[in-house]
């Protein structure tokens, strides 16, 4: 089975998004990778994945003790579902100020253990300043950030592995990349 984890963009979504976010155009728009001054590698596009669910955590950051982090192995893509994009929608200026948030340690043990991607249904693995800083972080060490993914919910609903097919636009000189997200369960 098949499931579309790409957010459905919308002339009405697309509205929403750049009255709230002055990023929210071309490269930032709905699912998309923060590539930073990188070039994706194409044996990124297919890769095993696991989803953590971690939408009960509010008012915290999300810590190495919420998730199982020795499922994680190298070369995967690990996805977070917050629950946030269906609680909170996509575009809105909560949407993109307010989201959950990785903790440090655990963006840096993500990169330690030399994972591919990670995966977020909200805005970012950190907010605000501290968003730019995270993914050029994880660049750096050959981890891409994928954000806005959404249906994370029904992966969970089928176990927490799949095999994930990442898709990006083929746009040069970009912060960020729209891509499409289909995970195989």
């Amino acid at each position: 089975m098949k499931v579309d984890l790409t957010l459905l963009v919308t002339p009405a979504l697309v509205k929403d998004a750049q009255n709230n976010e002055k990023k929210a155009f071309t490269g930032h728009l709905g699912t998309h990778f923060d590539v930073m001054n990188k070039t994706f590698p194409l044996d990124y596009t297919e890769r095993k994945g696991i989803v953590f669910d971690v939408n009960h955590i509010k008012d915290r950051d999300i810590e190495i003790s919420d998730i199982a982090l020795e499922q994680a192995e190298k070369d995967m893509f690990v996805a977070f579902h917050t629950g946030f994009i269906e609680e909170t929608g996509y575009g809105t200026n909560t949407y993109f100020k307010e989201h959950p948030q990785l903790s440090d340690d655990l963006i840096k043990a993500l990169v330690e253990k030399k994972v591919s991607i990670i995966g977020v249904d909200c805005a970012g693995v950190r907010r605000g300043k501290e968003h730019v800083v995270a993914d050029q972080y994880c660049a750096d060490h050959g981890v891409f950030v994928v954000e806005n993914l959404c249906n994370l919910k029904t992966l969970l609903q089928h176990g927490q592995t799949f095999m994930a097919h990442t898709y990006p636009m083929h746009f040069a000189e970009m912060t960020g990349l729209p891509c499409r997200v289909v995970a195989d369960i």
